[in-house]
């Protein structure tokens, strides 16, 4: 009570010490600003490391090229797909509040772990000169603190991702079109502060790691990660946390089971089946079903109809009785996902970019006047153009779309995503164009078993970088807004959660991709496409025309079900 009258709550929604979140003071921009200032310090301190750790690897453990290049991906994959846990346990037991908090807390961890190590010389391999001496790559004890370090690393970094999005986008009124308009930018502008400390990790950490030394490449990580809890929490009074409301996964294996035993003969359930049984528990009767009928329609949608078997009631399996709330909710999600599937390969494209691409500018000529750039920075140039074309497609593209297209969105989620797919298809060719390029450098100056730089700029490498990075932009953003705007509302974060498993998926089915080939083209006297002493001896170029020509087939296959997908929302087109 405040001045004798209560306050308007949020239905389904608290504060930080679990009561009530009200209007006009929890959430709004102002909340969602906090999130933004933490991604950008939450990035840092992951692809300060990640952007230069198959140079790491390479240089200090001694992994070969591709044994390095793989356990990059390994790692980043898994650091990814552990968005998926984060977002999990957002929505089913603890708000997206804590575990981000608790996961910041187990990435610091894992970078100190790493920074130790980084440090202390007898914890490494040791140092040799690989044309001279062969290296002993990292093992035993050893290798037993580093992955240990990467993974706690991972695992913190899969829980902020999981849960840090969708802790921003949750402070925004969706329920208004200018509450949906507010969220549309906060995730153009998450995207703008993740590369904003993408952008700061490939420049200035990239450099410390490469002239200071590694232990003060990961301390910095660790500062990071360290200085973004106070920050976070800084906006602790004015953030609204969405309700966990159970697990997911157990309503969606719910349907499906009892799906999978109603009678093949019968008919669907009644229109007037059971609604929902889970009303909020701040919410007042009036208000929980206002906000329930807002979800979904009081009937069973006619798509995927089979599932409407589920809500039919079953003398002998009570247990598995449905909801039509539940039933749509599962509908929604089976929806959604052969849109992520159409994504994993392109993130596959993007994979590149922290493995071969790193190790082909490492033998290029890195000079910019006087000035060495580490190959690892080479991420700046599309990291500064997302930092240029964010604000710009969203306070010039989109307004100009909007009033061309007469649409909320102006340009929709699919139609951006698509655009994404295309750069993708575009960045592979020019990747295999310039590796051709390189090669014939390497040939014409007689340095195909050298490890000396080659006379060619690695600028050429800058142009798969910029396709690449622009396919992420358009990619990510609208990734992270479909899923969270089609998702039912007690999905929302591990549905948001799937823009990085889809990154994971991508880095997995690099490794996959890099196994296969080798497996395939490496039979009798033919030698693997990925193998040899140096990147000279790779048919690197080949992977590429490989991964433009799975990126064309997979677009076709994005095309098939975007055309057919129906938005939640009337008036938004695909």
């Amino acid at each position: 009570m405040e001045d004798g009258h209560e306050e308007e709550r949020w239905v389904g929604y608290v504060d930080w010490r679990n009561r009530a979140a009200l209007k006009g003071k929890h959430g709004g921009m102002l909340a969602a600003s906090f999130v933004l200032v933490v991604e950008i310090m939450e990035n840092l301190a992951f692809l300060a490391n990640a952007s230069n750790l198959v140079i790491y690897l390479m240089g200090f453990m001694h992994f070969s090229p591709s044994h390095s290049a793989t356990t990059v991906t390994n790692f980043m994959g898994t650091a990814f797909l552990l968005g998926l846990l984060g977002g999990f346990l957002s929505d089913a037991f603890f708000t997206t509040y804590v575990v981000y908090l608790i996961s910041a807390f187990i990435e610091f961890s894992g970078l100190v772990i790493l920074t130790i190590q980084a440090k202390s010389s007898s914890l490494k391999p040791p140092s040799c000169n690989p044309p001279q001496v062969p290296c002993e790559e990292v093992s035993g004890g050893k290798a037993a603190m580093l992955f240990c370090g990467l993974y706690l690393t991972a695992l913190g970094v899969g829980g902020i991702k999981g849960s840090l999005p969708a802790h921003g986008a949750e402070q925004f009124d969706d329920s208004t079109v200018r509450g949906r308009k507010a969220r549309s930018t906060f995730f153009n502008y998450f995207v703008f502060c993740l590369s904003c400390g993408a952008l700061i990790a490939v420049t200035f950490v990239v450099w410390v790691e490469d002239n200071k030394g590694w232990e003060w490449g990961f301390g910095i990580s660790t500062i990071a990660i360290l200085l973004s809890i106070p920050v976070f929490l800084s906006g602790s009074r004015i953030y609204r946390n969405k309700i966990p409301t159970g697990s997911p996964l157990t309503i969606i294996a719910k349907v499906l089971v009892a799906t999978a035993f109603s009678c093949r003969g019968s008919s669907p359930a009644p229109t007037n089946a059971i609604i929902d049984r889970a009303p909020s528990p701040t919410a007042k009767p009036s208000e929980s079903s206002k906000e329930s009928n807002t979800q979904t329609n009081d009937s069973l949608s006619q798509d995927l109809k089979f599932l409407n078997r589920a809500v039919q009631p079953q003398a002998t399996y009570d247990c598995f009785a449905c909801t039509v709330r539940e039933v749509e909710d599962v509908k929604i999600v089976l929806k959604i996902l052969p849109i992520f599937v159409s994504t994993i390969m392109l993130n596959c494209c993007l994979a590149q970019l922290s493995t071969f691409s790193v190790e082909q500018a490492a033998t290029m000529d890195t000079r910019v006047g006087h000035l060495a750039v580490p190959p690892a920075s080479l991420p700046v140039f599309p990291v500064t153009f997302i930092i240029i074309l964010a604000p710009l497609y969203d306070h010039v593209i989109i307004p100009f779309a909007r009033r061309v297209t007469k649409t909320e969105t102006g340009i929709s989620h699919l139609q951006r995503i698509g655009v994404g797919l295309v750069l993708s298809i575009i960045a592979m060719a020019v990747a295999a164009l310039v590796e051709v390029k390189r090669k014939n450098v390497a040939k014409r100056e007689g340095l195909v078993d050298s490890t000396a730089p080659l006379p060619i700029s690695f600028f050429w490498i800058a142009l798969q970088y910029l396709f690449l990075g622009s396919a992420d932009l358009f990619t990510l953003a609208g990734l992270l807004e479909f899923f969270f705007s089609e998702a039912p509302a007690r999905m929302r974060s591990m549905a948001t959660s799937l823009s990085w498993a889809s990154l994971a998926m991508g880095y997995y089915l690099s490794s996959v991709l890099v196994s296969i080939v080798n497996s395939a083209t490496g039979k009798g006297e033919h030698k693997a496409w990925l193998s040899g002493s140096n990147l000279n001896h790779y048919q690197l170029e080949r992977f590429y025309w490989l991964m433009c020509v799975l990126s064309v087939v997979n677009f076709g296959f994005y095309l098939f079900w975007a055309i057919r997908y129906r938005y939640r929302r009337a008036g938004l087109k695909g």
